[in-house]
């Protein structure tokens, strides 16, 4: 078992369990900082990490009755089909594009980290047949994200579900977290299948992120949320600003 990937995966679980958040946002950058993975190998390992995060996850929420399994399974279709397209077209991009998208993504993460308290319960959801549109629609733009950038797409799944569909927090978070492990798994075979996945990196990161979450989120019951929220923000803005400014290697060597 690599000790690099070990200590990535459980900085990635304790940063995810924090504050509530897929280990991928912050596994990514990670990967290509200290195992100089390459985006697109680091983005289709993390896609594993996610499928296991998505199982402990999705268990532990469902243990105290806080998933909406029907939910999930209107997901999932959607989210799988466009997970395969969105690591089909990860792979038609180039390195510095891809990584400039993930960089737009983490500015996205930040701000909802920060209006998350802000999200209101809508009194009237959407009843009936009116459900099934908004949860196909949300699975195939969180299963396109989890694809092109290895993650669970929690960030989109949950806002949509609170605000249309009316679900609790709670159990939105759970639904997400179960709805995120198909389109996980075929993003990741998808990736496999173009030889982007570093197999010598899994068993470590698995391992550490499924400590790191349990850790983190024992700790985060601890801590005050707001600053929690804040803090992290603060460092995905960080990182994604080292991101939405890459370039390709021509442009660089031209500068």
């Amino acid at each position: 078992m690599n000790l690099s990937s070990l200590w990535i995966g459980l900085l990635a679980g304790v940063f995810g369990g924090l504050v509530g958040l897929g280990g991928g946002i912050v596994a990514v950058p990670l990967m290509s900082a200290f195992l100089k993975l390459s985006q697109h190998k680091a983005v289709a390992t993390s896609l594993v990490m996610v499928v296991f995060t998505g199982l402990v996850g999705a268990l532990t929420y469902a243990t105290h009755g806080t998933v909406d399994w029907l939910a999930a399974l209107l997901i999932f279709p959607s989210a799988m089909l466009t997970a395969n397209w969105g690591a089909r077209f990860a792979n038609r991009l180039p390195e510095w594009k891809l990584k400039r998208v993930f960089g737009w993504y983490l500015v996205v993460v930040a701000l909802s980290l920060i209006l998350k308290p802000y999200i209101p319960h809508v009194e009237e959801p959407l009843q009936g047949w009116l459900r099934i549109i908004p949860l196909i629609l949300t699975g195939a733009a969180a299963g396109f994200a989890s694809g092109l950038l290895g993650v669970g797409g929690g960030t989109i799944t949950v806002p949509i579900m609170v605000l249309l569909v009316g679900l609790e927090q709670h159990t939105a978070q759970g639904t997400s977290l179960l709805a995120m492990i198909p389109s996980a798994l075929v993003g990741s075979y998808t990736h496999y299948r173009h030889g982007n996945l570093a197999q010598e990196h899994v068993p470590g990161l698995v391992v550490g992120i499924l400590a790191g979450a349990f850790a983190g989120g024992l700790v985060a019951n601890q801590l005050p949320e707001f600053w929690l929220r804040l803090t992290f923000s603060v460092v995905l803005i960080w990182t994604a600003l080292r991101y939405v400014g890459a370039k390709s290697k021509a442009a660089s060597k031209a500068v």
